[in-house]
């Protein structure tokens, strides 16, 4: 299998991207909105990525509740903002509630929790996404957050490592850049998280560390993210079709996975991209 997780383009699978993906198969499949109609529709969806994609391979949906919902309503519950979370129990069960409707749809990676400190006058990005703006609290409830999501069976995903609190812009649109050069606050709830089994890299520049984004920085990802962080999980790049990096597809994902990603992740769904990816990237790893 490649190294990368990817997008696809509709609600069901095309011939192409069948037999791309039987050739060659890529680590994990994410689906989005645009994938999504209804739940026999969907679960004849997952059935067939299940068929074609080898043993081993991921079905990821993006769920965090709140805005960051891919299965909405009518067809499943909506969630809360994580902001709305106050207590660990609150937590646990927003996590429980996520885990067990991911898994039932067929998915077995949630992105969530967001671990990013919220912070005032930045980027609306976060926002809501946010547990709150105090790195303990955002430590506790993600970690009981996680456990929820754990306990139904799904691996979660923390994000954005090391922090997207900062950031002033949008990394969908444009690349970030932090001037600060105390992080202790953003680190800490990654650090007190940081035997979770995956996390998910950050499009933003730490001007302290690098003049790359965390997502590309070799200095970023082995200095603070495997070093003061000390996370030895799963290492999955934030979504490489986004505004904040630049370069063709396949240059994106060579260059998340020299810095030291373990997987890449392409979610425009768009067959000229995932191809490019697909033939570029060396199999296994």
């Amino acid at each position: 299998m490649k190294p990368v997780i990817l997008g696809i383009a509709g609600p069901s699978l095309l011939a192409e991207e069948r037999d791309l993906f039987a050739t060659h198969p890529p680590r994990g499949v994410i689906l989005f909105t645009r994938n999504i109609e209804n739940p026999f529709q969907l679960s004849e969806l997952a059935a067939e990525l299940r068929e074609i994609l080898p043993p081993g391979a991921h079905l990821m949906v993006d769920q965090e509740g709140g805005r960051v919902a891919r299965l909405r309503p009518p067809h499943w519950p909506a969630l809360p903002a994580p902001a709305s979370l106050t207590s660990v129990d609150a937590a646990y069960a927003h996590g429980l509630a996520l885990g067990r409707m991911v898994a039932a749809a067929g998915f077995d990676i949630a992105a969530a929790p967001v671990l990013d400190v919220r912070q005032p006058n930045a980027s609306a990005v976060v926002g809501d996404r946010a547990l709150s703006e105090d790195p303990a609290i955002v430590a506790s409830l993600g970690a009981a957050l996680a456990a929820g999501i754990i306990e139904a069976g799904v691996i979660p995903i923390m994000k954005h490592i090391p922090g997207h609190g900062r950031a002033m812009v949008d990394s969908h649109v444009d690349l970030p850049r932090v001037t600060a050069s105390d992080l202790a606050a953003d680190f800490h709830p990654f650090i007190a998280n940081r035997a979770l089994p995956w996390a998910m890299t950050a499009h933003v520049v730490f001007e302290a560390y690098d003049d790359l984004p965390a997502t590309i920085s070799p200095i970023v990802i082995q200095r603070v993210i495997r070093g003061i962080i000390g996370f030895t999980g799963v290492l999955l790049s934030d979504d490489l079709a986004m505004g904040a990096l630049q370069g063709s597809p396949p240059a994106r994902a060579l260059a998340a996975l020299a810095a030291g990603c373990d997987m890449a992740l392409y979610c425009a769904g768009d067959l000229a991209g995932n191809q490019a990816i697909l033939e570029a990237l060396p199999d296994g790893r």
